[in-house]
């Protein structure tokens, strides 16, 4: 949840500094192509840095989801291994024999 509230706050943010600098660029530049070059060089580097905040956020939920899955993965294996070894107890000491040597 801290990650949501921390991503609206920074394009909240950033939207308002976008929103600051067009009002300086157009009020400081006559021309189009001048405000233009100070408004795109300035969206270039917010996009970027919450880009890279989002994709660092994606990331982190995608490990967190795979963490997740492995530790469900290894309880299922370790359930999956008790039951065989029960199997293997019920059965005759030579079959056991026949049957461990094929795993």
């Amino acid at each position: 949840m801290a990650r949501i509230r921390y991503g609206a706050w920074l394009i909240v943010a950033a939207f308002g500094l976008l929103g600051v600098v067009v009002g300086v660029a157009v009020s400081q530049f006559s021309t189009a192509s001048d405000v233009t070059a100070v408004v795109g060089s300035v969206t270039t580097v917010v996009g970027t840095i919450i880009g890279a905040f989002f994709g660092v956020q994606a990331g982190a939920a995608g490990k967190e989801a795979a963490e997740a899955g492995r530790t469900k993965a290894e309880a299922g294996q370790a359930q999956a291994e008790n039951a065989a070894r029960v199997a293997l107890a019920h059965l005759d000491p030579a079959t056991a024999t026949q049957v461990m040597k094929l795993l």
